[in-house]
């Protein structure tokens, strides 16, 4: 059931993702939060967190982020965004080797980020969490460096995925105080 749930919220997000960067009518919010990487890595996180085995999260998180590229590419080619529907096979490789990295990173990061949200519900591993907050924390600047940050890019986008990262670590930092308080109050009894 996970994975058909996976499957349906990977699709919305993708095209919704998509759809949102195409809105530049309401201003370049909508590209900048479009163009953002580390809600890509929270998607898996946060389907990885409802599974017990390390197994099953990796697989939900592939799943959830390969859904989501293909709900990406769909509408791309779909009505929305002036295609036709008629994919063919020149239309479908042009579609794979323009975003062979997007592809291959998901075949990465999705697994990855799927394991890391078992592992923080699971265990409150202090990694999990700092890789998922620090995702968030630190793309502007990792963009910013690596010069891919445009001209006419909604800052404000930028301040409030800062602000969403350290809620998220704020968030993280007090559940794992919690947990380890309670994990050494059962030691204690026994």
């Amino acid at each position: 059931m996970v994975l058909l749930v996976a499957v349906v919220v990977g699709l919305g997000f993708g095209a919704g993702d998509q759809y949102l960067g195409s809105l530049v009518t309401l201003g370049s919010w909508t590209k900048t939060l479009s163009l953002l990487s580390a809600p890509w890595l929270v998607l898996p996180f946060a389907f990885g967190c409802s599974q017990l085995r390390a197994s099953r999260a990796a697989i939900t998180g592939l799943v959830v982020t390969m859904s989501a590229l293909v709900g990406y590419f769909l509408m791309i080619m779909g009505p929305f965004e002036g295609g036709e529907w008629n994919l063919n096979l020149h239309e479908a490789r042009g579609l794979f080797l323009s975003n062979t990295l997007n592809i291959f990173g998901g075949l990465v990061t999705g697994p990855l980020y799927g394991f890391l949200g078992q592992r923080w519900q699971t265990r409150r591993a202090w990694t999990s969490a700092a890789l998922v907050a620090g995702a968030l924390c630190f793309e502007p600047f990792a963009l910013t460096v690596a010069g891919r940050a445009f001209p006419g890019e909604s800052t404000i986008v930028w301040t409030f995925e800062i602000i969403a990262g350290i809620g998220m670590a704020a968030y993280f930092l007090v559940a794992a105080i919690a947990y380890r308080r309670r994990h050494s109050s059962l030691v204690v009894r026994n």
